[in-house]
């Protein structure tokens, strides 16, 4: 009698730690909220519809600044029934975060979303089939000097390649949704940005990009494996032609969209965005905003109360981020949908 009555109170231990493990994956994101913990299909699951929006972080930095927050609460606010996938390089199956959310607020905010997963990021098995894999293999990452900037470029890539969707770097703010499938995004007139494009999975456009990238490896030079690499695989597959009026352009199944998409404020102009807020610039013709950030190297910032153009994105586009980060307002945050506040 004594036996199965603790036998019977061992099996209740049991499921109660189960169901409290299950609790604080989803109330506090005590651990990784990785896509097996929270997503019944998994990452295969997750990925297969090739309509996830993708961010990486090829640091190893786990806790994201509100501009990496911003874009990537904007993004879940937008694209409210697909998956965002936040890849990871310092984040493992293994990896426990603590419970007390003032360490990781970001992190904290950004898993309470339902359609934000955060993912590891395993490069050498993310390469394996692709032209990339021989690359990786030899090269020396410690005697690169943009080594977090190339492989991120890499990165992209390959998880397009392989699961399509759409890149987005983490320092671009969504404002509507993009209609394309089969995208590049021009931040001049014949000049191919990578820090936003999208494509359906296997697409060659991808393919031969993976290929040019390793026989013309050159990382010495700014942007080469980026978008320069872009740029030239763009004009060897179509004729490219100035850009009339607003319109976008086509080659083959490839729409390459006009820089007031992505980038209305240009990379020279890039300090527009941290001063007082401009009313003549409404963006309605951009699906999102590329706020520069590789350029701001004065560490400018995101100012209560200064009624910047910025301040007012994170307030319209993530306005979590903006409490939290910005505001610094109190509370639990709770799981919720990607709808966030309108």
């Amino acid at each position: 009698m004594l036996k199965e009555l603790h036998l019977s109170l061992s099996l209740v231990l049991v499921f109660a730690c189960g169901l409290l493990y299950q609790l604080t994956l989803r109330s506090q994101c005590f651990f990784a909220c990785l896509p097996p913990f929270t997503s019944p299909q998994g990452l295969e699951g997750l990925l297969r519809n090739g309509r996830s929006i993708v961010f990486i972080e090829t640091s190893e930095r786990l806790e994201p600044p509100p501009l990496v927050s911003c874009a990537v609460e904007s993004a879940a606010k937008i694209y409210q029934e697909q998956p965002i996938l936040f890849f990871m390089k310092g984040l493992s199956n293994a990896t426990q975060m603590t419970s007390n959310t003032s360490s990781y607020p970001a992190f904290s905010l950004l898993s309470a979303i339902n359609n934000v997963f955060f993912v590891p990021l395993d490069m050498k098995t993310l390469f394996e089939d692709t032209p990339l894999f021989s690359w990786y293999t030899k090269v020396n990452s410690s005697r690169e000097k943009h080594w977090l900037h190339v492989s991120s470029d890499a990165s992209r890539l390959a998880i397009i390649w392989k699961y399509g969707g759409v890149y987005m770097d983490t320092d671009v703010i969504s404002i509507r949704p993009i209609p394309e499938e089969n995208f590049l995004a021009a931040q001049g007139s014949q000049h191919s940005s990578n820090g936003v494009f999208g494509f359906l999975p296997h697409h060659p456009f991808l393919w031969a990009c993976m290929e040019n990238f390793v026989e013309h490896y050159n990382s010495g030079i700014w942007g080469n494996q980026g978008p320069k690499l872009m740029t030239r695989m763009l004009k060897i597959w179509c004729r490219l032609k100035d850009f009339q009026g607003l319109g976008d352009l086509k080659c083959l199944n490839i729409s390459f969209l006009h820089p007031q998409r992505f980038y209305p404020i240009p990379y020279p102009e890039w300090r527009r965005y941290y001063q007082v807020w401009d009313r003549d610039l409404s963006f309605n013709d951009s699906y999102a905003l590329h706020l520069w950030n590789f350029m701001n190297r004065e560490g400018k910032t995101v100012v209560r109360g200064s009624n910047s153009l910025v301040e007012n994105l994170y307030q319209k586009h993530c306005p979590e981020t903006y409490r939290v980060l910005i505001q610094g307002a109190e509370g639990t945050v709770s799981r919720k949908s990607g709808k966030g506040n309108r």
